[in-house]
């Protein structure tokens, strides 16, 4: 019983902090706390600003920057991670620095971004607490949590190099980490981002790390091998060495059954699938494992043989919904192509019905596209999977003109639809849909909160010459990263091109969805907001609010969680790509809002450095 009460207060305790990335190990983004509402929210200010001094726009260094961390804050006690991903210790009421650990990462390497979104907590007892992280040149650390300092226990000198084992045949090929890993008892349990421009690449394996030493426990592979389950849903031989389908979002695990949930993304080479024919199990799988063991226990594949780089991107929901007046335990996914998946989370059986439909085949020779795919019958999807040439923009003459230009000749596709030899405009893109900022859930009504953006892709299947590793890739048609976009980066479709969704998790209908971003030259020529691309997700709280940065247009955001209405905006120094976090203070009881505001990514050239901490003014 003691245990019980202690148990339940630690809760609660870490409850009105934010110990981990997605707010609990299960990611529902939560916050229990109430202070901010929906009738004081205007009255926020900013109570500090720190500045991490790093900023990168790719000219004088060769790689731009994204600070899309989500910080920590434990024991009174800030950690937040850096785009050159140095360590950082803060006073969470002050913003005031206590340390920081710098693993000198070399930035005169490429990397796809200088990014980290954040580190673990991990405690032996009561006396020892390690911050555990990833790097982008694949070191995993274990550092002290109250000095700063590497613990030596700890693989060699507090680090271990995550490369052996996966990327030893691949020596020049990208692998490291970027997302927080997951800590399920005396286990760190790590996902990568690894290269898949290429067939062959590093193993995006997942693997489970001893927190004291660094020494390996359990690896899952992820291509099965010869003899395992899932290894028939590859040609003869296609799985050795196969790049790709890795774990580059956050894990879950569900602390109580001892279940790790793994997002996987899709096999190398993205958009290309000849030399691999077949299903290609575990790819873009929601995979569940014995944390323990690494033993497989259920898996669901959303997407069958994958040739539209559809990741999965997102951490997973751990939430709680009614089924015939009772409470299930589930697992929601967010997906790329909108779709929103929910399952039993100890069977994995779904909890609203998918069918398996026909899906068109493709003209590129050698490519042999899955017959079916699965499509859930609830919740509706939440982004567009679909463009008529009526649906053109209209929001000035040069967009529409230049949109006009760039469909002449072309394919407009489904969902599905194989990119073909022709020029083929498919919805969504590469990016989604919705993107690794996830979704944030509510315990309190079963509402899960999910912004989403409507942005496709224009490209076709080129030929490639002889002796290429592949025989075909894509190649755009001029605009920006191939995407069915003007040159100012607004959609080629007619407004609007992002939204903020409520879903009710019982029923799979939605509650309102409200459009998500301004483009504000487009608002000064009288035209209704339009919503934009968005790249962060939202956090909802019991105080009645979701909050949101995401959106390409420097603005921070509060909307009424029970209506939708947009109650409070705030003009940032730049973009927030990353998702919010808050807790309360315990040093003066007050709640405090955090957001990183970094801007760049992949959508805009104004940068910052700003980790900003919002509340009420005394």
């Amino acid at each position: 019983m003691r245990w019980f009460v202690f148990f339940f207060l630690s809760l609660i305790l870490s409850a009105q902090e934010w110990a981990y990335y997605g707010g609990d190990s299960g990611g529902m983004k939560y916050s229990p706390l109430r202070q901010i509402t929906p009738t004081n929210v205007t009255r926020l200010k900013v109570a500090w600003t720190f500045k991490t001094g790093e900023m990168s726009d790719g000219k004088t260094l060769p790689t731009r920057s994204a600070f899309e961390a989500t910080p920590l804050v434990d024991d009174g006690v800030m950690y937040l991670t850096t785009p050159f991903n140095r360590l950082i210790a803060l006073d969470p009421d002050t913003g005031k620095q206590k340390w920081a650990f710098d693993p000198k990462l070399d930035q005169t390497r490429i990397y796809n971004l200088y990014i980290s979104r954040g580190p673990a907590i991990w405690r032996d007892g009561a006396a020892k607490k390690r911050i555990f992280y990833g790097t982008l040149d694949a070191r995993l650390f274990s550092i002290d949590a109250a000095t700063g300092e590497p613990d030596p226990t700890f693989g060699s000198g507090g680090s271990i190099n995550l490369r052996e084992g996966v990327a030893d045949k691949f020596p020049r090929a990208g692998y490291g980490m970027t997302s927080p890993p997951a800590i399920y008892k005396n286990l760190v349990i790590c996902g990568a981002l690894a290269a898949d421009g290429e067939p062959r690449g590093p193993s995006g394996d997942i693997r489970a790390f001893d927190a004291k030493t660094g020494k390996l426990v359990w690896r899952f592979h992820v291509v099965p091998h010869e003899g395992e389950f899932g290894n028939d849903t590859w040609e003869a031989n296609a799985w050795q060495d196969r790049g790709g389908i890795n774990a580059w979002s956050i894990p879950s695990i569900d602390q109580q059954r001892g279940i790790v949930y793994l997002p996987l993304t899709s096999p190398a080479t993205d958009m290309y699938g000849g030399d691999r024919k077949g299903a290609n199990l575990f790819g873009d799988s929601l995979v569940a494992l014995d944390a323990t063991s690494g033993k497989r226990l259920w898996h669901f594949q959303t997407i069958h043989h994958d040739i539209w780089d559809y990741d999965l991107p997102a951490q997973p929901n751990l939430v709680t919904v009614l089924r015939d007046g009772k409470k299930v335990p589930a697992v929601t996914q967010l997906t790329k192509t909108g779709w929103v998946y929910l399952f039993d989370r100890v069977t994995g059986k779904p909890l609203f019905p998918i069918e398996e439909r026909p899906v068109p085949a493709s003209e590129v020779p050698g490519e042999q596209a899955h017959a079916t795919q699965p499509f859930p019958l609830k919740p509706p999807p939440v982004t567009r999977q679909s463009f008529h040439p009526n649906e053109l923009t209209n929001v000035t003459p040069e967009s529409r003109a230049y949109c006009a230009k760039l469909i002449e000749g072309a394919v407009f596709g489904n969902l599905y639809t194989p990119i073909g030899l022709k020029p083929t405009v498919l919805f969504p893109s590469t990016n989604g849909g919705v993107n690794w900022g996830g979704a944030s859930f509510d315990p309190e009504t079963m509402t899960l909160y999910v912004n989403s953006m409507d942005i496709g892709f224009v490209t076709r299947m080129t030929k490639r010459p002889e002796g290429s590793l592949i025989p075909y890739r894509t190649a755009g048609l001029g605009s920006p990263n191939s995407r069915f976009w003007d040159q100012k980066l607004n959609p080629c479709q007619q407004p609007p091109w992002g939204h903020l969704t409520a879903i009710d998790m019982n029923t799979g209908d939605f509650k309102w969805r409200s459009v998500l971003g301004v483009v504000d030259e487009l608002i000064a020529k009288g035209i209704p907001p339009t919503g934009t691309s968005n790249i962060g997700g939202s956090m909802v709280t019991a105080g009645g609010l979701v909050f949101i940065g995401a959106t390409n247009d420097r603005r921070f955001r509060a909307f009424d969680k029970k209506t939708g209405k947009e109650l409070w905006t705030v003009l940032l120094p730049a973009s927030a790509h990353a998702n919010p976090m808050t807790f309360q203070s315990r040093k003066t009881k007050k709640q405090y809002v955090v957001i990183a505001a970094g801007g760049g990514n992949k959508y805009n050239d104004t940068y910052s450095d700003e980790l900003i901490a919002y509340a009420l003014p005394d």
